[in-house]
């Protein structure tokens, strides 16, 4: 791995984090699981993994990471968030514990589990916006349905719903690029990460 390929931080509270940083680092880029704040320091790009929303929102905030985390996602941090990444950073949840909220900064609302239980789960060829080329596997479980999604722009559909979005540096998938081969949408996050760092 080259010194100087892209250090993009995968979020291991709990979730598929494990997988991201494989493909990540199968992708060209240098990788470090993030836990505590101290591990934010000096990345060029993120991923939200999938996970439980809500105990990965909870474990954010027992160890103090919440607020730096949504600080540095604000100030333009490269960003790949999956399934519950995506609800970790929507504006408007429904179908989560009482009072549960998304960091606000995707312009989206999301209903968790919006696409059925784990027996629900399927996968789907996806055009892709940007990526070129062949469809995209798409691997659903538990996924979060996007019912709106404002400000944000659509670049997937499945059945005539939105189910991969991009606002500013944000780029947020309700399925799991992670658990295929394909990976496209990987490089794209450390192509992300690069032109922030030029």
């Amino acid at each position: 791995m080259r010194n100087d390929a892209p250090l993009v931080g995968v979020l291991a509270m709990q979730g598929a984090f494990a997988e991201h940083q494989r493909a990540l680092e199968a992708s060209g880029a240098r990788t470090r699981l993030v836990k505590d704040l101290e591990d934010l320091e000096g990345l060029d790009a993120l991923v939200l993994p999938g996970g439980e929303s809500t105990t990965m929102t909870m474990l954010m905030e027992r160890v103090g990471l919440l607020e730096p985390l949504r600080d540095a996602i604000s100030r333009g941090l490269p960003t790949l968030a999956t399934c519950a990444g995506m609800i970790v950073l929507a504006r408007d949840v429904t179908g989560g514990i009482e009072g549960q909220r998304g960091m606000g900064l995707l312009d989206i609302a999301v209903r968790r589990n919006g696409y059925g239980r784990q027996i629900d789960s399927f996968e789907a060829d996806l055009e892709v916006a940007g990526l070129g080329g062949k469809t995209f596997p798409g691997v659903f479980i538990r996924s979060p349905l996007l019912e709106s999604t404002g400000s944000a722009e659509v670049v997937a559909t499945h059945e005539g719903r939105a189910v991969a979005v991009r606002q500013g540096s944000i780029l947020a998938l309700c399925f799991h690029p992670e658990l295929t081969s394909d990976r496209r949408l990987h490089q794209e996050l450390v192509r992300m990460a690069g032109v922030g760092r030029s």
